[in-house]
């Protein structure tokens, strides 16, 4: 058994689940005790970070197990739900690489998470170049169409 617990929660204007227009929404994320400042101890020194939060709001019966049409539009074909990036995942956890804006106290405030309000954050971890990928990332096409505004 996995015992996973929030280390702080996600605070925006967003309320409810959109597929597009994410660039600009500036999110705070909350440490919870016992966490505090000292959690963020020199991660101003990176630019972006990865957050690793969970889709708390999926109901249990809309968790996809195998394949699905992306945005459930039938013109995509049926691609695995591992081979995207949909929210009904079978442990409902979403990671983004956000650009951090500020931090006060135990406070991050970062652009561009995907995530609606009050959405529990599993762990953040610093971006580093090591860790990008080597060469050149390659993906299908209908991935491209879907991502057209969703950073808009």
């Amino acid at each position: 058994m996995i015992n996973i617990s929030p280390i702080g929660y996600a605070y925006n204007e967003r309320v409810e689940v959109t597929d597009d227009y994410w660039g600009s929404i500036i999110t705070t994320i909350r440490l919870t005790p016992p966490l505090n400042a000292d959690s963020l101890q020199e991660i101003e020194a990176f630019s972006h970070l990865e957050i690793i939060y969970y889709f708390h709001l999926v109901q249990k019966d809309k968790i996809i197990l195998g394949a699905r049409h992306p945005r459930n539009n039938i013109s995509y074909p049926l691609v695995g739900i591992f081979a995207q990036r949909a929210k009904n995942r079978p442990n409902k956890l979403g990671s983004t690489i956000v650009k951090l804006v500020k931090i006060e106290g135990s406070q991050l405030f970062v652009q561009g998470l995907d995530c609606i309000n009050k959405t529990p954050i599993i762990d953040i971890k610093p971006v580093m170049n090591e860790f990008l990928p080597k060469g050149k990332v390659t993906q299908p096409k209908w991935s491209q169409d879907i991502m057209k505004k969703y950073w808009n």
